[in-house]
């Protein structure tokens, strides 16, 4: 990662520069001042990655959306759920630049109940630092009852899909760190609606490893309320490292077959 370089009075003074050119004047701790120029140059470089993932995205949807309309190619979005496809692909296969995940795995059930939990705000509420997450709460926010129902059968309308993986690490690692999940998400990562366990197997590697690390941070299974999140928040406790992370995903890839 090429290295930012910050003028001395930038830090000296505290701010930044106006619109006239000339640097702002800021009291405060520098420390804390660095902290906050840092997490700005973070957050500027995450909307313009995202800006570019979204241009991207909506060439592809233009150039998939009518033939699905005509009754060819991919399963159209209904009208009210094109935003969707946005960022998920026509057939929901997820988008790594958009930070969106595969969701032509997913079962209905858990569809249904992430939706909702997007809704109440159960999960990434508005002082969450899970930014992929808090832009899925609006769009959740916007749908009704019936809305609920059209996503989740839109999801269960497209053909599965399994994307060739991306994470590196140590499958036969990973297989003895899997032994903690099996109760939970099977032998095979098939899930287990009657434990409210979704499936892994198919699933976005990259997002794999986000959410374990969010558990493993505590960004999501702190909310209360959320049986769930803080369940998964203590069977994450096991992974110790990020190679933990990685070799645990790299087995749950083995199971995907070869493109």
């Amino acid at each position: 990662m090429p290295s930012i370089r910050v003028p001395l009075t930038f830090l000296a003074e505290g701010g930044d520069a106006g619109r006239d050119g000339k640097p702002r004047r800021m009291g405060g701790n520098p420390s804390k001042r660095l902290q906050r120029f840092a997490l700005r140059a973070k957050v500027r470089g995450w909307a313009e990655r995202r800006r570019r993932g979204l241009v991207c995205s909506l060439a592809f949807a233009a150039a998939w959306m009518p033939a699905a309309t005509a009754g060819e190619g991919p399963v159209a979005a209904p009208p009210a759920l094109n935003h969707c496809a946005v960022c998920h692909g026509v057939e929901l296969r997820g988008n790594a630049l958009l930070d969106a995940p595969n969701l032509s795995v997913l079962p209905p059930w858990y569809v249904q109940r992430q939706l909702e939990g997007y809704k109440s705000g159960q999960r990434a509420p508005a002082d969450s630092p899970d930014l992929p997450g808090r832009e899925m709460q609006p769009m959740a926010a916007a749908l009704d009852a019936d809305g609920i129902r059209a996503a989740v059968a839109y999801v269960d309308d497209v053909p599965e899909y399994r994307p060739p993986p991306t994470v590196q690490g140590d499958a036969a690692r990973g297989e003895g760190l899997y032994r903690t999940c099996i109760a939970c998400h099977g032998e095979r990562g098939q899930g287990n609606e009657s434990l409210s366990s979704p499936p892994l197997a198919g699933q976005s590697d990259w997002y794999l490893v986000r959410q374990m690390e969010n558990y493993r941070s505590g960004v999501r299974g702190s909310v209360p309320g959320d049986l769930w999140g803080i369940q998964m928040r203590a069977a994450a406790a096991v992974l110790q490292s990020d190679a933990d992370v990685r070799d645990l995903v790299a087995y749950i890839n083995s199971w995907n077959p070869t493109p």
